[in-house]
C-alpha cells in the first residue's frame, strides 16, 4: 500500500466529518488579500528577474523560471479557491479574482469552475467519468478495446504525454478554443474568448515593452513548468493505488472524498507554495474551506493526517498506475502481456 492511515481514521464515518468541517469555512479577508498580494508580487518579481537574467545567461533565466512557475501554480490554486467560493465571503469578489488570475494561468474561469464542480460532484463514480478528471479505464474496459484504442490509451497515460505534452495542449491550445471545450454554450464562449482577449492585450504590452523574443524566452519556460507541476499535483491527489472508485449504486460522495483523495504530505515550504492543496481529502469533504485553514483542520483533528497519506517519495510510484482493477479495488499498472 502506498498510503498510510490509522484504524481510528478509517473507523470514523466519512459522513460524520461533513458537519465537523463546516466550522472552518469562514475566510479571513485580510489573510486572503495578503496571500493574493504576496503571491502576485513574488510571481511578478521572479518574472522580471528571469527577464533581467537574459542579459547574463539563458540558463540563469531557466533557473529563475522554476520558482516563478511554482508561484504561477500557487496563483492557479488561489483561482481554484475562488472558484469554490472559499477565498472571500462575497461571490462577486471570488469571481473577479478568479477571472483576473485566469489571464495569468491561461484558464477561462467560468469554464474551469463548471467542470471542476462536476469533478467534485462525481469523483470516484465509475458511471460518471469524463468531466474535470483524468480519463481512467477499468481493467475489463481496457481488455475489450481494439489494439489501436489500447495504444491510444497507453499513449494518453504515458508520463511524457500526461505530464509533458498533455499539459501544454490543455493550457496553451484547448483552453483557447471554445470548440475544444466540452460545453459549447454562450458562457463557454464568453469566458474563453474574454480570457483570450485579456491574455492577448497583456502579451502585447509585454512584447511591445520587452520584445517578442525576450518575452517568449521568459514566458514559455514558466508556463511549461507550471502546467506540468499543476497536472502532477492533480494527478497524485486521485490517481494512487488504493484510491476510491465505485459504480453509481454503491458510490457515496463522502467516502469518495475521504478515501479517493490523498493527503499529499509534502515537506516544509512546499506545503505553503502549493497552498496546502495536498490536504486534498479534507478539501473534497468541504470545498468551501480556504486553503490556509486546511492545515488548521489537521492540527485540530490529527487522525485525518494519516488518512490516505502519501509522501513525496511515495508519490512517484503513482505514475506507473494506469487501470482500475475492480476485483482488487485498486489502481494497477498495464498488464505485462
Amino acid at each position: 500500500m502506498l498510503c498510510q492511515e490509522t484504524p481510528e481514521a478509517t473507523d470514523a464515518s466519512s459522513r460524520s466529518w461533513l458537519q465537523v468541517l463546516g466550522q472552518y469555512r469562514e475566510p479571513n479577508h485580510l489573510r486572503s488579500t495578503m496571500e493574493l498580494c504576496i503571491t502576485l508580487v513574488a510571481f511578478a518579481g521572479l518574472w522580471l528577474a528571469a527577464w533581467w537574467a537574459l542579459s547574463i545567461s539563458f540558463w540563469l533565466t531557466l533557473a529563475i523560471s522554476v520558482p516563478a512557475a511554482v508561484f504561477l501554480v500557487r496563483l492557479f490554486l488561489i483561482q481554484h479557491d475562488s472558484g469554490h467560493g472559499a477565498f472571500f465571503r462575497r461571490r462577486v469578489l471570488n469571481d473577479w479574482v478568479g477571472r483576473m488570475l485566469g489571464v495569468l494561468t491561461l484558464t477561462p474561469y467560468e469554464v474551469w469552475r463548471h467542470s471542476h464542480a462536476i469533478h467534485h460532484a462525481t469523483t470516484g463514480n465509475l458511471d460518471k467519468r469524463g468531466v474535470g478528471d483524468i480519463d481512467t479505464l477499468t481493467v475489463r474496459e481496457y481488455q475489450k478495446l481494439s489494439r489501436l484504442r489500447r495504444l491510444a490509451y497507453r499513449l494518453y497515460r504515458h508520463p511524457l504525454i500526461m505530464f509533458g505534452i498533455g499539459p501544454v495542449y490543455h493550457f496553451l491550445i484547448r483552453n483557447r478554443v471554445p470548440l475544444l471545450l466540452r460545453r459549447a454554450d454562450w458562457r463557454t464562449w464568453s469566458s474563453a474568448m474574454g480570457t483570450n482577449i485579456m491574455i492577448g492585450l497583456l502579451a502585447a504590452v509585454l512584447i511591445y515593452s520587452l520584445g517578442a523574443v525576450p518575452f517568449l524566452l521568459v514566458q514559455l519556460p514558466i508556463l511549461l513548468l507550471a502546467s506540468s507541476i499543476g497536472v502532477w499535483l492533480f494527478y497524485v491527489q486521485h490517481q494512487f493505488e488504493d484510491t476510491y472508485w465505485a459504480e453509481e449504486q454503491a458510490w457515496d460522495m463522502p467516502d469518495a472524498a475521504l478515501h479517493g483523495s490523498t493527503h499529499y504530505d509534502l515537506p516544509g515550504v512546499l506545503v505553503w507554495l502549493t497552498a496546502s492543496i495536498g490536504v486534498h481529502h479534507v478539501h473534497h469533504l468541504n470545498s468551501r474551506i480556504p486553503f490556509y485553514r486546511l492545515r488548521e483542520v489537521l492540527r485540530d483533528y490529527p487522525e485525518l493526517a494519516s488518512v490516505r497519506r502519501l509522501t513525496l517519495m511515495q508519490s512517484f510510484a503513482c505514475a506507473r498506475l494506469r487501470l482500475w482493477d475492480e476485483g482488487h479495488r485498486q489502481l494497477v499498472p498495464f498488464p505485462k502481456s
